[in-house]
Formats: C-alpha cells, sequence, structure tokens
C-alpha cells in the first residue's frame, strides 16, 4: 500500500493561491462525496482525506501498489500525482494552468513524517501554535464521516494526532505559543497605540475570532464589536468575552466607527470590499483605519491597502513580522523531532505488516501442503510403518520445514515498514509462486 500526500502551505505558496484552493466546510464535504463515487475518484486511490487551513492545502491518498520507483524517476512521480491533481483542479473548479506551482509530492515514509510534523506543530507559521492538532482531527473526522477515510488512512492520522498530542505533553514545543490572532493584535497595537480606548471591529465569530477576542481582551481592549452573518454565533461570542453585536447589514456604520478591523470569516470571497472601506474612511478622514485579515480566502479586496491612511495587513503579511521569542520553543524541536521519528517508525511497521504478515502466513501455508502432500504420497508406498515411525516422519519433516523457513520468516518480519519491504515481498511471492 502507497501513500501520498500532494500539498501546498505557507512555505510553497502565496496566499493568492491558497485562497483559490482553500475548501470551505460545504465544498470539502462535496468533494470527499465525489471520491467516495468511484466513476470520478482519482485512478487507483483507495481512501482521501483532505486537510484545508488558512495556510495549507494537504491531500492524502492511497494506492493499492507503489507502481512507480518515484525516487530514481521524477516523470513517474509527476504521473502518480497527476490525477489528484486533477481532482482538486475539478473540485476548486481550475485549470492545469493554475496548479503548476507551490506544490510539494511526498510518498511513502516522507509522507507519513510529514504528517506528523503538521499535527506536531513543527510546520506551523507559528511554531508549535495548537490549532493545527485539532485541524488535523478536524478533517480525519470529515473524511471517516464521508466514508473517503479508509482503515490505512484511520490508522494514519489516529498515529499523527497521538503524535500531536505527545508533543505537546511530552515537551514544551507549545509552551506560550503564539496564534496568528495574538500575534495579529500586537501588529495593531504597534500602528494604533494602547488598546484600551480604541473601537475595535471582529467580523465573524469561528474559532479564530475567538482567540482574536481573546488576545484582544488580553492586550486591553474594552470596546469590542462582534459583526457576523449568523447573529447566535455572534451573540455566543460576545456573551463570552462582554463585547456587543451589530447586525451583517450594520458592517458599514461598524468599519465607520472602527479603528481596528479584525477579519476571520469563511466567506468565499471578500466581506469588505474597498468601495466599503472607502465609504468609511470618507465618515472619519482624519482617524487611520487598521485592517487585518487573518481569512483565508481573504476578508479584504487587497486593493484596500491602497487606500489613504489605512494599514492592511493579511495572512502573509502576519508571517513577515513573526519576530517573536522563539528561542524556547525552538530548543524543543529536537524532542519533537524525536517523537515524530518514534511515531513514524512505529506506523510503518504497522503498515508493513499489512503486506508482510499474509506473505508469511501464504509462504508457511505453502510449504505445509507440499510437506504434507509429500508424506502421505510416502506413507502409501510404505504401509509396513507402524504408528511410531509414522509420527517420526511427520515429526522430522516438520522440522525441516521450520527449520527451512525460519530464517526467511525472520528476515521478512525485520522488513516490515522498512523502505524495500514491498520490494522483498513481491520478490518472495514470485519465487514461491504464491500468487499462482
Amino acid at each position: 500500500m502507497q501513500i501520498l500526500c500532494l500539498g501546498l502551505s505557507h512555505h510553497t505558496a502565496p496566499v493568492e493561491l491558497r485562497e483559490r484552493l482553500n475548501y470551505s466546510a460545504q465544498a470539502l464535504e462535496a468533494a470527499l462525496d465525489r471520491f467516495r463515487g468511484r466513476a470520478t475518484r482519482p485512478a487507483r486511490a483507495t481512501e482521501l482525506v483532505i486537510l484545508s487551513t488558512c495556510n495549507r492545502l494537504e491531500l492524502y491518498a492511497t494506492i493499492p501498489d507503489a507502481a512507480v520507483q518515484t525516487d530514481a524517476q521524477p516523470d513517474g512521480l509527476e504521473a502518480l500525482f497527476a490525477p489528484l491533481l486533477d481532482f482538486l483542479g475539478e473540485t476548486r473548479g481550475l485549470g492545469a494552468a493554475d496548479l503548476n506551482d507551490g506544490f510539494y509530492r511526498l510518498t511513502g515514509r516522507a509522507a507519513i513524517e510529514h504528517l506528523g510534523r503538521v499535527a506536531a506543530g513543527l510546520d506551523s507559521m507559528i511554531l508549535g501554535e495548537p490549532q493545527i492538532l485539532g485541524q488535523v482531527t478536524g478533517a480525519y473526522s470529515v473524511a471517516l464521516r464521508q466514508g473517503a477515510a479508509g482503515p490505512v488512512l484511520s490508522a494514519l492520522f489516529r498515529a499523527a494526532i497521538h503524535t500531536g498530542k505527545r508533543a505537546r505533553a511530552e515537551t514544551d514545543i507549545s509552551r506560550n505559543a503564539a496564534t496568528i490572532s495574538s500575534v495579529a493584535v500586537k501588529m495593531a497595537e504597534k500602528v494604533v497605540g494602547p488598546l484600551a480606548a480604541r473601537q475595535v471591529l471582529v467580523v465573524g465569530a469561528g474559532e479564530m475570532a475567538e482567540l482574536a477576542v481573546e488576545a484582544l481582551r488580553k492586550r486591553g481592549a474594552s470596546q469590542i464589536t462582534v459583526v457576523n452573518r449568523t447573529r447566535t454565533r455572534a451573540v455566543q461570542l460576545a456573551e463570552r468575552w462582554g463585547a456587543r453585536v451589530l447586525p451583517f447589514e450594520q458592517l458599514g456604520e461598524a468599519l465607520a466607527a472602527a479603528d481596528i478591523v479584525l477579519t476571520s470569516t469563511d466567506a468565499p470571497q471578500a466581506v469588505i470590499t474597498s468601495d466599503l472601506a472607502c465609504a468609511a474612511l470618507s465618515a472619519r478622514p482624519t482617524r487611520p483605519l487598521v485592517l487585518i485579515d487573518i481569512a483565508v480566502p481573504r476578508d479584504v479586496e487587497p486593493d484596500a491597502r491602497r487606500l489613504p491612511n489605512t494599514h492592511y495587513f493579511d495572512i502573509d503579511d502576519i508571517e513577515a513580522h513573526l519576530n517573536g521569542a522563539l528561542a524556547e520553543r525552538l530548543q524543543e524541536v529536537p524532542r519533537v523531532e524525536a517523537i515524530v521519528a518514534e511515531e513514524t517508525r512505529a506506523f510503518l511497521g504497522w503498515l508493513g505488516s499489512l503486506e508482510i504478515t499474509p506473505l508469511i502466513v501464504g509462504l508457511r501455508a505453502k510449504a505445509e501442503a507440499i510437506r504434507r502432500a509429500e508424506v502421505d504420497k510416502t506413507l502409501r508406498r510404505l504401509p509396513q510403518l507402524g504408528e511410531a515411525d509414522r509420527r517420526q516422519i511427520e515429526t522430522m519433516t516438520e522440522a525441516l520445514v521450520n527449520k527451512l523457513l525460519h530464517e526467511p520468516t525472520l528476515r521478512l518480519k525485520t522488513e516490515a515498514g522498512l523502505r524495500q519491504s514491498s520490494e522483498y515481498a513481491a520478490a518472495a511471492r514470485y519465487l514461491f509462486a504464491l500468487d499462482d
């Protein structure tokens, strides 16, 4: 069984591409439902999990065999991932020209290890950030509910989630870890000064918005307004943090009153257009406006950064300003890497056993069938043998088979999960004609 990972992240692709490829919750369910229909799934893929966040998009899939010597043949690697790339383009409505850059293609151990690093917070924009573990868990849960995740990817994601939990429990990788929301709030404070007297508008009411309001309160903000399309969620968030709520229809009015606007919705297109921002600024021409957009796709039209008296930051700008105190968490990286390596080896052992265990069972079954047939043939030719002699022949032939298969069995078990286990398994099946 081969595990593939096709992905891009803030390391490899700008926000302009990430927002076009981002799956909303509804689009994600639709894509997985489409995968479940065999006529439209990528060629040979048997399982699929899609991890879609503001900073990354990764498709994890399984195919039933290695198919291509990917390390030695780059063209073979491209061919192996082409069906996944086509599926991505079809489900996001993009053509091949839009999917040329920014993607990494990982197979086998590299894909397994990468997911472990992601879940542990080692690949995040902010080292050790806590949200990614929940996002990995959520991606697996959706794929499982939609019937797209089978036994192999279920085991892989459970292993990755366990890796992430171990990293946070056994190391300090997440101690005092900043979040994107907290960094965004600090950036706003640098522009407008202390937050206590500032009017803050939060657009959105999801997890990132919750973290933003928490960060705002910790930095002294007391005048916070929440606007969200679903009023019920806005009210729940406002009640938890002592904020006020305005209906979405009053977004323009709220913009005009705000000093800082922090947006985090899951809208498929911008909710704050350049025209809307321009109208808000015209109502308060002497006051600067800070627009911080931590959503993907972006909530604020990029042209808003050109408006006078406006300070506009999107999620890539936040990454560029990340210069917090990382020294303590950086010291924990080797310990987390060791956990990832340990969990990767354990999963590879399990994965290898899926091939090796049936092979060993088949090899011993065939050897026993041959032994049984030859013993029966011999005993028919020697009818004069007594029961004791017959038992000795049985014992001797059983011992011969066990001794002959002992070393091959040990070596096959040792190879389970290692790089060439599939090749060894295929060779053994061919040499002993187990598939005939």
